[in-house]
């Protein structure tokens, strides 16, 4: 098993899909999982250090285990097959260890709210596991490159890009606005 952090989470500007990449701990390879949005929220929300008014799922999760004489050990991240991970859940109750199945994502929301190290089966890391160019963020392996949509955004818009969008918003007329909504 491979020791793994999550590195980020990215949302494609286009389709609104998310994804986490986890990095192994001790080497340069990432894996990429694409999760849903609640889940990349929950995660990224505690990585940031929010808080949310209500207990989130994960934290309900979390406080039932707790209650219940368990405390999370770890999250392995299983096996993929046809396109889709498997994790699970590692449990120790008072002595026992118990696993539970998870989907990845609510796994590895349970991880960063209990502080517990998420390792990846070796196999699984072979297989879909990526190394990041640093300078496109494309990987040089497997050719799975990440759209300029994906990226994060590391600078400002330039006051060149921003001239264009200016102009339209300036040459916008809002009484035409009014006469189409009347209609």
């Amino acid at each position: 098993m491979i020791e793994t952090v999550v590195d980020s989470i990215r949302v494609s500007l286009v389709t609104q899909h998310r994804v986490v990449i986890l990095k192994e701990v001790d080497g340069e390879r990432h894996l990429p999982i694409w999760i849903g949005p609640f889940e990349a929220e929950a995660i990224a929300m505690e990585l940031q250090g929010v808080t949310a008014a209500r207990p989130l799922p994960y934290d309900l999760i979390k406080t039932m285990i707790s209650d219940m004489g368990g405390m999370v050990q770890e999250i392995l991240v299983t096996d993929l097959a046809q396109d889709v991970f498997y994790a699970r859940i590692v449990i120790d109750q008072d002595g026992r260890r118990v696993e539970i199945d998870s989907r990845p994502s609510d796994a590895i929301a349970l991880a960063v709210r209990s502080d517990v190290s998420i390792f990846v089966d070796e196999s699984v890391m072979e297989r879909a596991g990526v190394v990041l160019d640093p300078e496109t963020e494309s990987t040089g392996e497997q050719g799975l490159e990440f759209p300029e949509s994906e990226q994060q955004v590391d600078e400002p818009a330039s006051e060149e890009d921003l001239t264009v969008f200016r102009d339209f918003i300036n040459s916008l007329d809002l009484d035409d606005f009014d006469r189409k909504r009347e209609n």
